[in-house]
């Protein structure tokens, strides 16, 4: 990822005026009738996302106007649209509301500037943004730079981004700020105890066998904040295999593990006063002979049995060995993020992931922080009545929730749950995707709620 935000510009920087529409009347007013006329030919009202270039008498660009439509619509993340919408150039922002940080403006502008060009290259140089005062550039980029990472992650197909890859690149972020990294491989993970792993990953070709990922970083006593990530490279479903169209996304079925690296990385370069341990499971959910069948029964690093309900619940199965994993360290705070269910997106649609916890201090610090960098969540009951749909006539727990419970993202929480440390924990059920591209916001990965748990990371180890 290029750096979109500088501290200079080379040459003079063209001025952003950024106008809710309450503000436009008065900012045009003051203006030259040239200015005035061109954007009353271009109906700019400063309504949320419109963008006018106005010309100079040399063919350059003179200003920009930036709408940010209503008072209660203008937010800092609306210029990640304006990135988008200007020719290449250096750009500063002349004017925009008070309430609007300067820092959050700053990454807006490099998060909309994100385009994933391993395989399609953009052409032609971009625009970038001169760092308003105060702005500390490097935290910026730093958060920009781990948001683009997970991205290019998730939009890489599967054949090029397999469990041996997540390994490349957890090694490559623990060897850039010291961290110690261990990784089980293949039938490894039945000696060192993370059989539902093994289970999951068992079917897949020898090159992308399972594996699972830990990272420790930190030291002394700070307090220990456990980071898990579901890396299921590509989920087929198992042998309850999954329609081609459910397979088409599947690429992206390990945005929890990226989620988590990156997070991991912003939690690092900044020199948090914490220990980190980063445990990621990677697997692929494949199909051969020797795939986990419905009706097995599988064993957990917890020691609780586990029955196979259905091969494509197979996220959780492999989350609930790392959560056990986390338990044993008696961390501070776990906090675990997982491309889990599709119920969630039938509840709260694809840009509104919910998350669960039972600690309320945590969940008021967790929607607080997001609300504070506008990186959307919403809070959903572990409802306890629905923990019977887990019963198993078997084992001690099935991995898919009995019908009448319906309510799928909950009861998969639930499920977690179960191996969940007990202390602090909440689950973060993403869907790490845009359906549909818009300006800022192209169609492809996306990174979902560690901007907000960054920020509450920060204030709750400050």
């Amino acid at each position: 990822m290029s750096n979109a935000i500088i501290s200079a510009p080379d040459a003079a920087a063209v001025g952003v005026h950024a106008l809710t529409e309450a503000e436009t009347p008065a900012f045009l007013e003051g203006r030259r009738a040239f200015v005035r006329g061109f954007a009353a030919t271009a109906d700019f009202k400063g309504r949320s996302g419109q963008t006018l270039v106005v010309p100079n008498t040399e063919g350059g660009v003179e200003r920009v106007l930036f709408g940010l439509g209503s008072e209660d619509q203008a937010d800092a993340m609306s210029f990640r649209g304006l990135a988008a919408r200007l020719p290449a150039g250096d750009y500063r922002i002349a004017q925009a509301p008070r309430a609007l940080a300067a820092d959050q403006i700053a990454l807006a502008f490099a998060l909309g500037s994100y385009r994933f060009d391993r395989y399609k290259k953009a052409v032609g140089p971009r625009p970038r943004l001169v760092a308003g005062d105060g702005v500390d550039v490097a935290e910026v980029l730093q958060q920009a730079h781990a948001c683009a990472m997970a991205r290019d992650m998730i939009n890489t197909p599967a054949n090029e981004m397999g469990p041996l890859q997540i390994e490349t690149l957890a090694r490559e972020v623990a060897e850039q700020f010291g961290a110690q990294i261990t990784v089980t491989v293949g039938e490894g993970l039945l000696e060192a105890n993370y059989p539902a792993v093994h289970a999951v990953g068992r079917a897949a070709a020898p090159d992308r066998a399972p594996r699972m990922i830990e990272i420790r970083w930190g030291q002394g006593d700070a307090p220990l904040v456990a980071i898990l990530g579901k890396g299921v490279t590509f989920d087929t479903g198992g042998l309850d295999i999954k329609p081609s169209a459910g397979m088409r996304l599947m690429k992206k079925d390990m945005g929890g593990a990226a989620h988590a690296l990156a997070l991991s990385r912003m939690v690092m370069a900044a020199a948090l006063p914490v220990r980190l341990a980063v445990l990621i499971p990677v697997a692929e959910n494949a199909i051969s002979a020797d795939a986990m069948r419905p009706g097995d029964v599988l064993e957990s690093r917890k020691g609780l049995s586990i029955e196979v309900g259905n091969t494509d619940a197979e996220g959780r199965l492999i989350l609930a060995d790392a959560l056990a994993r986390a338990a044993e360290l008696n961390p501070a705070l776990t906090l675990d993020l997982a491309t889990l269910t599709g119920a969630a997106r039938a509840a709260l649609g694809p840009q509104l992931p919910p998350f669960y916890t039972d600690d309320e201090a945590l969940a008021a610090a967790i929607t607080a922080a997001a609300a504070a960098v506008n990186d959307p969540v919403w809070r959903m009951p572990l409802w306890k009545p629905y923990a019977e749909s887990l019963d198993s006539d078997v084992a001690d727990l099935k991995n898919d929730s009995d019908a009448w419970a319906q309510a799928g993202s909950v009861t998969a929480a639930l499920f977690l749950q179960r191996f969940a440390p007990t202390g602090p924990w909440a689950h973060f059920d993403i869907f790490a995707w845009n359906p549909r591209g818009r300006p800022g916001s192209p169609a492809g990965a996306e990174a979902q709620v560690i901007r907000g748990l960054y920020r509450m990371l920060r204030t709750r180890f400050a």
